[in-house]
Formats: C-alpha cells, structure tokens, sequence
C-alpha cells in the first residue's frame, strides 16, 4: 500500500511540475545534436528529488547528509536547466555535495588522502557521466531502473548494505518518470536535475555497498555507461575536440541519430545489456576473483564499443 500511495503522490507531483513549467517556459529547444525536434518540458527529472523528500520526511534521523546533499546537487542543476551556468559552480556544487556524502559514511576515516582523491574523482566523473548519457527518451529512467534492481538484489539476497525502501523510492521515481518520458514523442525530459540528482542516489548506494563488502567490483554496476563515457571522451580528444562541449559522438547517438533507431529501442538495449552486466557481476563476487570479473566485464563491453567506428564509416554522419 506504501508504494501505491508513494506513485500516486509523486504523479500528482510532476503533474503540478508540469504546469509550473508550462508556466514559466522551463522547455528544451532542439538543437543541432538533439535526438528530438520538437519543444519539450525540461527538468521532469525533479521528480528524484521529491522521491527523496518523501523518504526523508519519514527517515529523519537517517541519511540527513544525503538528503542535504542531492538538494544541493538538485537546485544548483535545476538552475542550470533554467539559464546555464559556469561549469566551476557545477563542479563546487558536487563537490561540496560528495563531501557530505564521504562525510556522512566515515569515509573520511577508512581511506588516505589519495584513496579520497579517486572516490572524488570517480563520484563527480559518474554524476557528469549519467548527465552526458542523458540524451534519448528512456535512457536514464530504463538504465536507472536496472542499476538500482541490481541493488535491490544484492541488498535482499546477497548482503543487506542499504534501507529497502531506500533503493524502492528512486525505482517508484524512475518508473513514473518512464511514464511520461519513454515515449515516441516525450512529454518531459530529465534535465540536469533528473540526472544528476538520480546519479547521486546512485553514488551513495554504490558506496555504501563497496564499503559494507570491501570491494570494487560493483562499480561494474555502472560499467556500460562507464565504458561508453571513459572511451567516448577518448575518441573526443583524439578528434581535439572541447570535451566540455555538446557532441553527437556517443554510441546512443551514432544509432539513434545516425541509423535512425527508435530511441525507446536503444534505451532498452542499454538497460538489458547494464542487466546482464550486472548478473555477471553478481556471480563474480560470490565465485570469482575480483580482477578476472573485471576482466570478463570490460573487455567484451570495450569490444562491442568498438563496433562504433565500424558503424560510422558506413554512413555519413
């Protein structure tokens, strides 16, 4: 019954959202590397921050720093959404944001100063890589949904590291927000503040499980939007490109725009490829030595990367 309550509440949310934004113009005006050419409502990703509210009203004395810092990450995004801002501020905001996030799990304590440094470095490089990969109807909210079922299982079959309902109300959000998103023609789209908000969820999961397990092998949790961002931005600066400018040279897009492949097509295929991924990763934990998971992971995900090139020299794009 919670969770019905929890749908209907955060329905009637993005709905009165919807309005507001009708309202004041909050819209994304296609572009000449959109996946869409119609005006379409942006920010409807606020709908991670509600979720999170309606979680916090219940658990106040839990995860209060979290709380703090997906607001945080949320108002500074949204504001982005509205009228762009420097990427410093952005980048100061996760920052901070991260830090209350090490802070509140004792991080702080378990790690030295250069094991920190690469928990900051992989926590905004993974913020700003769910915000790159959000770029077709259903990508973030069909991806989002198989990293945090990934979790959910793990935390109820493998080892509990994490509140259930902690994990069930970023999947209750991502599954409204596919309602009005995974469509032919969107009605909203996620906006810097769906992403990355739902990335900072993502983030503090991520940590509390390879804290509670000591190992890293659940990064793989994230390894398809990883492999695609970390050899993406690769392939951006072998072409001297401004890596902090738009482009149309992610996997997603050379299929999506340049093969014309329903973007609902596409998405899915990332989250059932993350899904299986995570299985992999799964059995590896319990039966396999971490650097061979790795191994079995990566390698065929770089391989199948690969196959872009093979694909954009057949078309002109």
């Amino acid at each position: 019954m919670e969770y019905i309550i929890l749908t209907i509440v955060l329905f009637a949310l993005i709905l009165i959202y919807f309005k507001i934004a009708d309202k004041y113009n909050i819209i994304d005006k296609p572009n000449h590397r959109s996946a869409h050419t119609e005006i379409t409502l942006r920010g409807g990703g606020v709908i991670f921050w509600f979720a999170s509210l309606l979680y916090f009203v219940q658990h106040f004395h839990e995860n209060y720093l979290f709380f703090i810092g997906i607001t945080l990450v949320s108002l500074v995004s949204f504001w982005d959404d509205i009228q762009s801002l420097p990427n410093r501020i952005r980048l100061f905001t996760q920052f901070l944001a991260i830090s209350l996030v090490l802070y509140g799990l004792g991080i702080f304590a378990l790690f030295p100063w250069w094991g920190i440094a690469i928990v900051y470095v992989m926590a905004i490089g993974i913020i700003n890589a769910y915000n790159f990969m959000d770029g077709i109807n259903g990508i973030t909210g069909l991806y989002t949904l198989a990293v945090l079922g990934s979790f959910l299982y793990v935390n109820h079959y493998v080892i509990t590291f994490s509140d259930f309902d902690f994990i069930v109300y970023p999947m209750v959000a991502s599954a409204v927000f596919l309602f009005f998103n995974y469509r032919k023609k969107a009605k909203c789209f996620a906006g810097d503040v769906g992403s990355i908000s739902i990335a900072f969820w993502v983030i503090y999961l991520l940590l509390q499980l390879i804290i509670k397990t000591e190992s890293l092998v659940w990064l793989l949790f994230l390894g398809v939007y990883g492999v695609e961002t970390v050899t993406t931005i690769m392939h951006r600066i072998y072409l001297k490109e401004n890596i902090f400018e738009a482009h149309r040279w992610h996997f997603y897009q050379v299929l999506s725009n340049g093969y014309k492949i329903q973007h609902r097509i596409v998405s899915l295929l990332y989250a059932v490829l993350q899904i299986l991924v995570s299985c992999v990763v799964i059995y590896g934990y319990l039966h396999l030595d971490a650097l061979l998971t790795f191994a079995i992971v990566l390698v065929p995900l770089l391989l199948l990367y690969s196959m872009k090139f093979y694909l954009l020299k057949k078309i002109n794009y």
